[in-house]
């Protein structure tokens, strides 16, 4: 009997969807490199600027994700995690595979926004991992797919810079397309979901669910410290080649500097998600998540003074370690917080919050760096996430509430 076949259900579900979270990051993120150049390539039917249209093609995927990704989580708690992962997986693999063959980059953006629409890998990977792992090994299972998640972000870049150097721009997108098919067959093959739903007389509607989640104690306060932390983990994000060229003597070699120095981050942060995880598991995340705050702030307060690239490659890769523990310890305090059944709801809110993070803090980065200088996008980050650590302090349980009902009727006992 194979190794696999002795895994508990739940041990081999969070193995197949480490592959299809891996997959799927792997193939979204194979496109950063080269967003804005294929948008420089592309023909304007407006006439808009490349800069105007670069920063709509990263936002317009952001903020109609934050739109739908609460729609989606609720329809996941009606019919079933597994197939959300599916649809998402299977959404995206069309919609990236339409995005090779643009004529302009107007229909680019559009592509963009329908991915948002259509997607939300990530959400729906956490919500089907949580409904069927024990809370016990909550932090775990949570962490193990934040390590797949970096991972792919971390390998997805590089692969797809040395794909548009040697093919052009629209090839990359066909690859990410076949990968996704790959993730979604993945799951639709090899997960065996345990799952009930509730009749639709003893379901409350869409709004009404959302109410109850957002209701229970524990949620909101998480949600405000995912929005913080999302800001604070991104607004650096579009000022990092500026900022590096800035401490190079050269031009040459920027872009391969700036890779070098997010893939190290990103590395990190998917070791630090795992141990963090599963040190959560027997310390509380409550605890991580706090002290990997402190820590955050503490590795970038020193960035805003730095003067060679290796100081600043040091201290990313530091920060990107504990950046793992702020991803990782949200994701499993929401798990805790919520009772079986309600995981798409909450793992959809979850994932609006942080697309509306996303979605502004570009915005936010280049507004400070335009106003006070580069450096301030660093000082901004410590500040943000000094304040989590507080926000968290005050306001998170410090035991972890249960619900009237850890065991809804919408899904069958563990």
């Amino acid at each position: 009997m194979s190794r696999f076949s002795k895994m508990e259900r739940w041990q081999q579900t969070l193995a197949i969807v480490f592959l299809t979270q891996l997959f799927s990051a792997i193939g979204f993120s194979i496109v950063f490199p080269f967003l804005p150049l294929y948008v420089e390539e592309l023909d304007s039917t407006t006439g808009m600027n490349v800069e105007i249209l670069a920063g709509l093609v990263i936002s317009a995927q952001a903020f109609t994700m934050m739109l739908a990704a609460p729609i989606w989580g609720a329809l996941a708690d009606r019919r079933g995690r597994k197939m959300m992962v599916v649809r998402a997986s299977f959404g995206g693999a069309v919609t990236l595979a339409l995005m090779a063959f643009v004529q302009s980059s107007e229909q680019l953006i559009l592509l963009r926004a329908v991915q948002g629409l259509i997607t939300g890998t990530v959400a729906a990977a956490s919500a089907l991992v949580a409904a069927e792992t024990p809370r016990e090994r909550i932090g775990l299972s949570l962490g193990t797919l934040q390590v797949a998640l970096w991972a792919g972000v971390a390998a997805g870049p590089l692969i797809g810079g040395i794909l548009a150097d040697a093919f052009g721009y629209r090839l990359p997108f066909i690859i990410t397309a076949v990968l996704l098919v790959i993730a979604g067959a993945l799951a639709w093959i090899g997960v065996r979901e345990n799952f009930r739903p509730i009749p639709g007389p003893e379901r409350p509607g869409m709004v009404a669910e959302w109410r109850r989640v957002v209701s229970r104690k524990g949620i909101v306060p998480t949600f405000n410290v995912r929005f913080i932390t999302g800001i604070g983990r991104t607004v650096f994000t579009p000022i990092i080649p500026l900022f590096v060229a800035s401490l190079m003597t050269s031009e040459e070699g920027v872009a391969t500097t700036t890779g070098l120095i997010t893939g190290i981050a990103a590395a990190t942060g998917t070791a630090g998600a795992m141990l963090l995880g599963k040190m959560g598991d027997n310390i509380g995340h409550r605890r991580i998540l706090i002290g990997s705050a402190v820590a955050m702030a503490a590795f970038h307060l020193p960035q805003v003074w730095a003067t060679t690239v290796w100081q600043l490659l040091i201290l990313q890769t530091m920060a990107g370690f504990v950046s793992g523990g702020i991803t990782a310890a949200p994701s499993a305090l929401l798990a805790q917080y919520t009772p079986s059944g309600e995981e798409g709801s909450v793992y959809g809110l979850d994932n609006s919050v942080t697309s509306a993070a996303r979605a502004i803090a570009p915005l936010i980065g280049s507004a400070f760096a335009v106003w006070f200088g580069m450096r301030s996008t660093l000082a901004l980050a410590t500040a943000l996430f000094l304040l989590t650590a507080v926000l968290a302090h005050i306001q998170l349980p410090r035991a972890i509430p249960r619900p009237e009902a850890q065991e809804s009727p919408g899904y069958a006992a563990r």
